[in-house]
This record gives C-alpha cells, structure tokens and sequence, in this order.
C-alpha cells in the first residue's frame, strides 16, 4: 500500500496538544503537581525538543525533502526524532551507545530510523563524536540536543506556560526535574520566570547508580554525571539562581516508579526519580507550598530492564 498524504511530501508535524497537569498524593503526603509528559504522541517530553528543533530547521531550510537528520541519544530523544522525521518524510539515523534496551531500537526502526551503534565504554560521548563524522559523510542535519539553546526552548515557549496556564493561580514555588541535557529544568524555570512565577528550580539527582535507563532523563546511568558536568552546555550555562538539589537513592527512585505504575501512570524510572525529589522538597518547604514536577516517558521503553525485574 502507498500511502500519500494530501498535498505531496512536505510539513507535516501535527500540533502538540497540552498534556494534562495533576496533582498526585502517594500516601499521607504533599500534593504534587505532574506534568504528564508520557501522554506525548511518541511517549515522552522528547517530542517538544524534536518538534521545535526540526519545524524551526525545517522553515530556515535547514533541512527539507531528501534530508537526513542524525542525532546522538539513548533512546527517548532518538524515538521523537524518528518519529517527527517519519512525519516529515525524511531520513534519521540514531546513534546510540551499544547495550540500550532493545525496546527502543524496535521503537525507533518501526519509524523507518536507521540504529548506529557505538562502543558502550565511550558513552554518550562516543555516539556525539560519531554524529559528527556521519555528518560530515552524508551533510546531515545535527539538532545537537546537548548544546542547542532551542532543546531548552522547547520547554520555556511550550510546557513552561503550559504549566502556568493550568495550575491553579497560575504559580509555582518550585520545579524540579533530572538533568541530562538540561532542557527540561532550564527552560521551565526560564518559562515561569518570564512569567513574573519566582520559582525554585529543583535538581533531581541519582546516587548509588546500579543500572542503566535513559541517559537523557538523568535516571540511572554512570554517564550522567559526565553528560552534565562535560556535554551539556545548556545546564552548565544556564542561569539557574539558588539551584536546589536533591539526591535520590535509585531504590528508591525505583520503588517510586513502580508505586506510580500501580496507580495507573505508564511511566519510566526518570519520574520516579522526579517524584520523590519533589515529595522531599514540599516536605521541607512551608506549608502551602507548589512544586511541578515531570513524568517524562512511558515504561515501554523498560520491559527489558531491572525496572520490571521479579520483585519479592
């Protein structure tokens, strides 16, 4: 079957509708408010950065029909891009350290995205420096979502007001988030500060890291803190005035993710990881007090991981 779509090849990114923004309790606790991010056409916050980088590239020329677009990623930016090139009617090639789940390899290709695999010892690092040279083979489009201001953007024009737009009386005390590449963090807080909200923004840290998810999300791999502290130049030059942070034992970031699970949230570890930080910030906070969270993906992603392993 050839499927055509009215008007030949061309723009064809649908609009993100507004996720929904709920407050959630586990147990006798502060109310929480989650941006539920999972609920995005590929299954997490990723389809904002693909969409604003590749509709903004998309209008300058910077790519159009025949284009290849590549970009370095453990899975969920990976997945959003296949998935907005696929609509785009455009090539994508993921490259990704080898040993991620093979959930997301089968989630990329059944969008038409090519897999390159990198050594797993070179990390992140490894993958970025390989986008280059693919680049530079076939000129493709690099949306570099580790350096590229528009990956925080994405947030701060869209999820940030979002935010602001939903939660009652329109304010927050505190956003908290993981940082992998920074996006989500910086450009919520920059959103709701635009806005005139004096918002806290709130790290939400892994310690004691056991396994491996998605780098990205900050959850649960040994390259996170490399990612932050060498790759990132979104968190590490952003203007984030008394940052917070908060570190999370990964048990319990997992134990987290499988509560949210039995309360009917599809979600990965990273908003395990995310809700707990928030739960530990409003605790510690006057009563009162608002923080906004993020479940940033869907836990199909994680069927192969520890994340569903046999509990006792």
């Amino acid at each position: 079957m050839n499927l055509t779509l009215p008007g030949g090849a061309g723009f064809y990114l649908n609009r993100l509708s507004p996720t929904p923004l709920i407050p959630i309790r586990l147990h006798a606790g502060p109310e929480i408010w989650c941006k539920l991010e999972f609920l995005n056409p590929s299954g997490s916050t990723k389809d904002r950065i693909a969409r604003y980088i590749l509709e903004k590239a998309w209008r300058a020329g910077d790519i159009g029909p025949g284009s290849t677009v590549i970009e370095a990623s453990s899975g969920s930016t990976s997945i959003a891009m296949a998935l907005a090139c696929a609509q785009l009617g455009i090539r994508f090639i993921a490259v990704m350290p080898e040993g991620v789940s093979n959930e997301r390899v089968l989630i990329i290709k059944a969008y038409g995205g090519q897999i390159c695999l990198t050594p797993k010892a070179a990390g992140i690092a490894g993958s970025i420096a390989e986008t280059e040279r693919l680049a530079a083979e076939c000129n493709g489009f690099l949306p570099r979502q580790f350096a590229n201001p528009d990956n925080a953007n994405a947030h701060r024009y869209g999820s940030a007001r979002e935010v602001l737009d939903q939660i009652p009386g329109g304010a927050a005390d505190a956003v908290v988030s993981g940082v992998g590449t920074g996006g989500t963090l910086v450009g919520l807080y920059q959103g709701m500060s635009d806005a005139g909200c004096r918002v806290t923004p709130v790290l939400a840290k892994p310690v004691k890291l056991t396994w491996e998810a998605d780098i990205e999300c900050c959850s649960f791999s040994p390259c996170i803190p490399g990612v932050v502290d060498s790759m990132s130049t979104i968190f590490k030059n952003a203007n984030l005035p008394d940052l917070c942070t908060i570190e999370v034992p990964d048990h319990e970031a997992v134990a987290a993710t499988r509560e949210l699970m039995r309360k009917g949230f599809p979600v990965g570890p990273s908003s395990g990881l995310n809700f707990v930080a928030a739960c530990r910030w409003a605790e510690q906070s006057a009563p009162g007090s608002r923080v906004v969270t993020v479940l940033p993906d869907r836990m199909e992603r994680y069927f192969t991981t520890e994340l569903f392993a046999a509990q006792p």
